[in-house]
């Protein structure tokens, strides 16, 4: 049996169907793309003060709060990314 290539609208298609089903399936909600991320780009000891405050606001126990990545560019500045549910907005 030959297989007719794929466009990348079929593919467009068949991602957007599977999503939608999942969400119908009762997925949890971390899973159905309730994350909220924040990034930041700051100078190291403003950066650990920002994401103090972040953990203090939005504990990891009640909103899965966590530093998703992060990375220290040229300048001395930290860049990251923080994570946590929307249950909180």
């Amino acid at each position: 049996m030959v297989q007719k290539p794929l466009r990348p609208e079929d593919l467009a298609k068949r991602v957007a169907d599977r999503r939608s089903a999942q969400k119908g399936a009762g997925m949890r909600h971390a899973e159905a793309g309730q994350w909220r991320r924040e990034t930041f780009l700051l100078p190291r000891a403003d950066a650990r003060q920002k994401a103090q405050a972040l953990f203090a606001r939005f504990p990891k126990a009640a909103y899965m709060t966590e530093i998703e990545w992060w990375r220290e560019c040229d300048d001395g500045q930290i860049e990251f990314t923080i994570r946590r549910l929307r249950s909180a907005d």
